[in-house]
């Protein structure tokens, strides 16, 4: 097990796959695909309901009906229930492009043409489908829909442009129209009856009447590309959206036959769906964009306005940075976007305002693209005057300005920081004070000047008189630095020379060289140690008091593309092209984790904490966190001085397993038998690799451990009281008990046969009744241990031990102790004991602690029963060989069942982590 564990993924909303809608009472959800996962929204707040487990490959098709989700993947169709999978179709032999839920049946096609028709009854156990359909050879289906009314019937477009009309009751192609010539992309039935539209790949809208094959309307908008998807209104109002290839959507007036309105910059990629909700003047959509829409109709002049939305980067981020004590993290993506993501809460997540984008645009007649900052190249943060000012700074791409942020309020600021405003050229770096009061920018020429973040205003430039044009560096400034006391300030030339300048006096105090090109700096302000990585590949690390170096690691064999130090400055994090991480010990000088990715790692960012860890990845428009292990089970577990790279995959949205462990595949019933050993069947009973507890109050398992204390705690402190006479004609005995023993009447023969047992019966101080109930309730325990014993090879039923489980589980603390301890062995001669019925008890018991910690059921209660069980036997196990084995094989059994629970807890726990941390 290495350092860095895969956890999950965050700032994904939505892929490049039409979502599906559906209502349960009053209220709608959508559900969208996520890459090989799904996540369901509630429309009411576009919160996030539900994330699903993940597929093996991407998700192709979507389709929901109450509490299943369909979803095609490759050849195959996963059906989940909830967020558990529930089966899976696999009848397709080519990929699966489209799912229409019909009723009482979900119909499935795949690219090659066949069309295979599913039952919801007994989805778990029936496999196959009910019917299927071929269509022609020349027919490349493309979209599916059933038209309103027609019973059994439904619509399927295609690329050549032609329509068939077929019966999935009789497996017959009952009407094909011709077309128009152009590939269909989108097909919608209307609320009048007989009526469709159909979106072609030419920007044609045809509005279609299906009974008679005759056109009613065309509407033409080739110049926004493909109609990739349509929606009718259904709240009275004679509307149709369309949504294009290039991001607009276009609302048209059924009536007036016209155009009505135009939404320009609705999303930044190809629309996907449109969906109008039911009786509501709403309209949602969906983008390749990584974003979900809302709209609603309420204006005088009937345009549609942003409602609501839920979106992430719709490109790939290249700088990221925690906040807010590992709660937040900052993302500048190359959508020039620049976003703050919640860890914890997926619905605090926004985007950073840039002033009226949407207003400008419109007034401009621009895109919103057009009128944003470039792409953020590099920036920097101060917590510490997040309530005061502006506490970022951000350097744009090819921008001789620097731009300032105010978190608190989630805006651009309102100054804009100009260095050498007379000759201007691209910031390159920046930097933040560690009082929060100063910005330091460096320019591709070579300056480098100092700012006040309150005013704006700059406070002078540092220069070296040694350089012939009298600026800081020859060349351009890769990075700047500031140490935590406003005494040093470090800056680095891309040529390799790196200078300690007097922060407030700006004159040089030290400067050294590297040798080659310095690509990127990072500092610490803990330890004082500067770390360069230059073109060699190398990474240094600069003591920056002594200037010299003192550490030099080697590893990556591609372009180092970010670093970051721990917050305590012992370790350090790097990332290579080459799909590498790698984990530094400073202090020992060595690698101590090294992990490959598929995926190359651009930017990362590690928690305040220590507990998580953020990268950025090539083509990837999500943020992906890691789990530090050694914050979360034993420094024995965690490999700490790795030496070889494993590779590990990304993690996945629905923080599941990420990680290609061999050792967390295994799954825990699969453990070596003995002969001997009973032949128990796994009765998975339970969600899988997760253990069930007994719903027992906590009381009566934590009692059952705690006895012997209980019994000290309410041991007497006075001698029991004289017990009040009887009435003089009821004879009596003296108990030890305190209670009031009534003499039975008899022969004295029958005193004389029943010594023995009053003898035993006034020695356990309980009354005729008690006694034959205590000697009825051992019998059940017995019996059901020893039923047990006659089906262990091979005529096992999963009732018997489930029923003496139940039995146990009824029982008192004190009286399954009791039945515990009259197994135990007192008298333990060695002639007699391998045939003591004790021994033969005792062995049972082992068999039973490992088939129900095999099966994970009643966890919390098994446990502690094992734990009675060896204080009271565990001396006799030790002692006999016979159960040596049998224990052997319970223990390896029982430290498997552990390491997978404790497994499970790790990724919980860096949650209560970030929640304890939370502030509401």
């Amino acid at each position: 097990m290495g350092i860095f564990e895969p956890f999950r993924a965050i700032g994904y909303t939505t892929s490049s796959v039409p979502f599906s809608v559906q209502r349960l009472g009053t209220e709608t959800f959508v559900t969208v695909s996520v890459g090989k996962a799904f996540q369901i929204y509630n429309c009411a707040k576009l919160s996030l309901v539900l994330v699903g487990p993940q597929l093996p490959k991407k998700i192709r098709a979507l389709a929901s009906y109450r509490d299943y989700t369909f979803a095609a993947y490759g050849n195959e169709i996963a059906i989940f229930k909830r967020a558990h999978q529930a089966a899976t179709w696999s009848s397709h032999n080519a990929k699966v492009i489209s799912l229409l839920l019909f009723g009482e049946h979900i119909l499935s096609v795949d690219v090659e043409g066949n069309l295979f028709i599913w039952a919801f009854k007994g989805i778990e156990e029936n496999l196959t489908p009910i019917g299927h359909v071929m269509l022609d050879n020349n027919f490349s289906p493309s979209c599916i829909m059933h038209p309103d009314t027609y019973l059994n019937k439904i619509i399927i477009g295609s690329q050549e442009g032609s329509l068939q009309l077929w019966n999935i009751s009789t497996k017959k192609k009952l009407y094909e129209f011709k077309g128009w010539n152009s590939s269909i992309c989108s097909c919608v039935s209307s609320p009048a009856l007989d009526v469709v539209a159909v979106g072609c790949a030419d920007g044609n809208i045809h509005v279609h009447n299906i009974r008679y094959d005759e056109e009613l309307v065309t509407f033409s908008h080739s110049a926004r590309g493909a109609v990739t998807a349509l929606s009718f209104s259904t709240d009275g109002q004679p509307l149709l959206a369309s949504g294009g290839s290039s991001g607009i959507i276009s609302i048209w007036n059924l009536e007036k036959r016209r155009l009505q309105s135009v939404i320009r910059d609705a999303h930044d990629g190809s629309i996907l769906s449109l969906h109008f909700l039911v009786n509501e003047p709403v309209l949602m959509s969906s983008s390749s964009d990584n974003s979900i829409k809302m709209w609603i109709f309420d204006t005088i002049d009937g345009d549609p306005r942003l409602l609501r939305f839920r979106s992430g980067h719709s490109a790939p981020p290249r700088c990221i940075r925690f906040y807010a004590n590992g709660r937040h993290i900052l993302s500048a993506g190359q959508d020039r976007a620049f976003r703050l993501f919640s860890v914890m809460q997926d619905q605090q997540s926004r985007e950073l305002s840039q002033h009226h984008i949407s207003k400008r645009a419109k007034k401009l007649k621009m895109k919103e693209e057009e009128i944003k900052l470039k792409p953020v190249i590099s920036f920097d943060c101060a917590e510490i005057r997040e309530r005061d000012w502006c506490n970022v700074v951000t350097c744009h791409m090819d921008t001789a300005e620097a731009y300032v942020w105010r978190l608190q309020n989630f805006v651009l600021g309102e100054h804009i920081l100009k260095p050498r405003p007379e000759n201007p050229t691209p910031v390159k770096a920046c930097a933040i004070s560690a009082c929060g009061n100063f910005a330091v920018l460096g320019t591709a020429d070579g300056w480098v000047e100092r700012f006040n973040l309150q005013s704006g205003i700059s406070r002078g430039s540092y220069m070296d008189t040694s350089e012939r044009r009298s600026f800081a560096h020859d060349g351009e400034v890769v990075g700047i630095a500031c140490d935590s006391t406003n005494t040093l300030m470090i800056s680095a030339g891309y040529h390799g020379d790196i200078k300690v300048w007097n922060f407030k006096g700006r004159d040089v105090k030290s400067r050294w060289e590297v040798g080659c090109s310095v690509v990127k700096i990072v500092y610490n302000r803990l330890n004082g140690l500067l770390a360069v990585v230059a073109d060699d590949l190398i990474i240094r690390l600069f003591d920056v008091v002594a200037s010299r170096m003192v550490r030099k690691f080697e590893g990556h064999t591609d372009r180092v593309t970010d670093m970051c130090f721990s917050e305590d400055g012992k370790w350090l994090l790097s990332s290579s092209m080459d799909g590498s991480l790698r984990v530094w010990d400073v202090i020992l000088a060595r690698q101590i984790d090294a992990l490959h990715v598929d995926v190359s790692i651009t930017a990362l960012s590690l928690s305040p904490n220590m507990d998580v860890l953020a990268t950025a990845h090539v083509d990837q428009n999500g943020v992906y966190l890691w789990v530090n292990q050694s914050m979360f089970c034993g420094a024995s577990k965690v490999d700490s001085y790795a030496k070889e790279v494993r590779s590990v995959k990304l993690p996945s949205i629905s923080s599941t397993k990420g990680s290609q462990d061999e050792d967390s595949d295994e799954p825990i019933v699969d453990h070596p038998q003995s002969k001997d050993a009973p032949a128990f069947t796994t009765l998975d009973l339970q969600i899988p690799d997760l253990v069930t507890l007994s719903l027992l109050p906590k009381s009566q398992w934590q009692s059952l451990i705690n006895l012997d204390t209980i019994k000290e705690r309410n041991k007497p402190i006075e001698p029991p009281k004289k017990p009040e006479r009887a009435p003089f004609f009821l004879p009596s005995i003296p108990s030890f008990s305190g209670e009031i023993l009534f003499k039975p009447t008899g022969s004295e023969n029958e005193e004389a046969k029943g010594d023995n047992v009053e003898d035993t019966r006034i020695k356990s101080g309980l009354a005729p009744s008690q006694f034959l109930q205590h000697l009825q309730s051992n019998i059940p325990f017995m019996f059901l241990l020893t039923r047990c014993l006659f089906y262990r090879h091979n005529i096992y039923a999963g009732n018997n031990v489930s029923a003496f489980t139940d039995y146990i589980k009824s029982l008192s603390p004190s009286t399954l102790d009791m039945e515990l301890q009259m197994l135990r062995i007192v008298d333990d001669e060695e002639e007699e004991l391998e045939s003591r019925p004790e021994l033969l008890s005792i062995e049972l018991l082992l068999d039973y602690f490992i088939h129900e910690t095999s099966c994970r059921n009643n966890f919390d209660f098994v446990q502690a029963v094992i734990k009675v069980f060896l204080k009271i036997h565990g001396e006799t196990i030790r002692c006999q060989s016979r159960l040596q084995d049998k224990a052997r094989e319970f223990l390896d059994i029982q430290c498997k069942t552990w390491q997978r629970v404790e497994k499970l807890f790790q990724s919980t726990s860096c949650v209560v982590a970030f929640l304890s941390n939370s502030r509401f």
